[in-house]
């Protein structure tokens, strides 16, 4: 299918690593899941740099989000 391609540290490039592991998922093929998402952490990463934002961070802030649903409140 047709996927537009997005720039690299924009929004759009998040959205086209989405739609190709959305693509992979549909194929059903393991390898190339696991490609698209590689690709798309390494799109969030670089557009996280344009908030001053490392994965490091995101990764922290997905762990308190996690805590705080698993114990019912956050800390």
């Amino acid at each position: 299918r047709k996927i537009n391609k997005g720039k690299l540290g924009e929004f759009s490039k998040i959205e086209e690593e989405f739609e190709e592991l959305s693509d992979a998922v549909e194929q059903d093929n393991k390898i190339l899941i696991m490609c698209e998402l590689c690709d798309l952490v390494g799109s969030i990463e670089m557009f996280a740099k344009k908030w001053n934002l490392t994965l490091e961070d995101i990764i922290q802030m997905k762990n308190s989000t996690k805590s705080a649903f698993e114990s019912g409140h956050r800390k």
